[in-house]
């Protein structure tokens, strides 16, 4: 059987890049040969025989991000369409190319961040308001295109699969969950240190993941409930900084002194043991893979109902509040894990327990089982020679076309 993967990177360091590295390396140990259509490819991968990559060039003179991935969308579909022979099973994500699939993994759904009541931008609201605005609003019909055209449509959250039912599919389309996968292992056996980060010995440690150029993550929520907590209650704020409102905020909060801000960090194991809670109230979240860790690396955690990953955490293991924007509620939820260690401790230990459901192995294997699905009811892998399995008779590292 032969893969093709089309997104835009694969490689450890992201969110969907790093779904797609754990399915194609599962994959690859099954002997199934890999296509990867992408911008970027992690070298480890490219150095398996069965691994063939086409390079998706994308241009840094084009000015935005939606124009940027119209580009990769009509190149990728060029590339598959002269080369549908040499495929079995079509995987894509989301809307990413102007090409029907065979499975489409939704790890977003932008009708339902822009549907949301907590969308914050608008036309009205200034230049960069309105491009998120009309950034959104077309994803929303160009992921409506691309649903209406999978065979199998993958949502990585219970919250995923009904907001893609509500977009009104064809009978045709199958709407399956599959939960995100995390390292349990190397979350768990991460040992704690604060010197690293500078992190003082005598705070109780909130931490803090995600993009903080955006209010979707809701940073700012979180900063207000700071102010309403005690001064020993600090919290550690990793994510990419330049560019952020975050420092300011904290500083006209009057709480910069307890807020660390980290920049992005690699050793994120080591940084969950270093904390005490994981605190994440997003707005629209499909299903966050730093929730998993946090989850995994023993944490417990304070998240909202808006959150994807919301729906698998129980009482034991965390807090879900009803509303993301309710600073009162958040601090008087951490405020409850900072005044008893053994609650807290306890917590942690269940969402623990809980995360090890959620490996990558088993994130694979239903996807591996998916291409097998489909691969059978057409009667198996066509009667063309692979160029994948040419290449790896030929010990070759790996095959590089252009799509361009």
């Amino acid at each position: 059987m032969r893969v093709a993967i089309v997104t835009h990177v694969v490689r450890h360091n992201d969110g969907q890049g790093r779904v797609n590295h754990e399915i194609a390396r599962a994959a690859l140990d099954e002997n199934i040969a890999v296509t990867l259509i992408a911008s970027h490819v992690a070298p480890e991968l490219l150095a398996h025989p069965d691994v063939r990559w086409i390079p998706i060039r994308i241009g840094k003179w084009w000015p935005s991000n939606l124009l940027r991935q119209q580009v990769f969308a009509l190149k990728s579909a060029w590339w598959l369409r002269r080369h549908r022979r040499e495929y079995d099973v079509l995987h894509v994500n989301g809307f990413i190319s102007w090409i029907a699939a065979d499975v489409n993994t939704a790890h977003f759904v932008h009708s339902g961040w822009f549907d949301s009541r907590y969308y914050p931008f608008g036309l009205a609201k200034g230049v960069w308001s309105a491009y998120q605005f009309l950034y959104t609003g077309v994803n929303a019909q160009l992921e409506r295109w691309a649903y209406r055209r999978s065979s199998v449509i993958t949502a990585v959250s219970q919250k995923v699969a009904d907001e893609i039912r509500a977009l009104g599919l064809t009978p045709r389309n199958r709407v399956d969950v599959i939960y995100n996968g995390v390292d349990t292992e190397g979350f768990a056996a991460a040992t704690e240190d604060r010197a690293k980060f500078n992190l003082p010995d005598d705070a109780f440690l909130l931490l803090f993941v995600g993009d903080l150029r955006t209010p979707r993550k809701n940073l700012g929520t979180v900063l207000k409930a700071l102010k309403e907590l005690p001064e020993h209650v600090h919290i550690a704020v990793a994510g990419y900084l330049p560019g952020s409102p975050y420092p300011d905020e904290a500083r006209a909060l009057g709480v910069e002194h307890r807020v660390h801000f980290l920049g992005l960090v690699k050793e994120m194991p080591v940084l969950m043991h270093s904390v005490d809670a994981f605190v994440f109230p997003s707005r629209y979240e499909a299903m966050s893979l730093s929730l998993l860790e946090a989850m995994a690396a023993g944490l417990p955690v304070v998240t909202a109902r808006t959150a994807g990953g919301a729906e698998i955490i129980t009482p034991e293991c965390g807090i879900v509040l009803e509303d993301p924007d309710d600073p009162h509620a958040l601090a008087g939820a951490i405020a409850r894990l900072a005044a008893s260690d053994p609650v807290r401790r306890a917590m942690g230990r269940a969402a623990s327990e809980l995360a090890t459901g959620f490996g990558w192995a088993r994130m694979a294997r239903q996807y591996i089982d998916l291409y097998r699905q489909i691969s059978g009811r057409r009667g198996g892998p066509r009667n063309v020679r692979s160029t994948q399995g040419e290449a790896g008779r030929a010990g070759m590292l790996a095959r590089r076309e252009t799509a361009e």
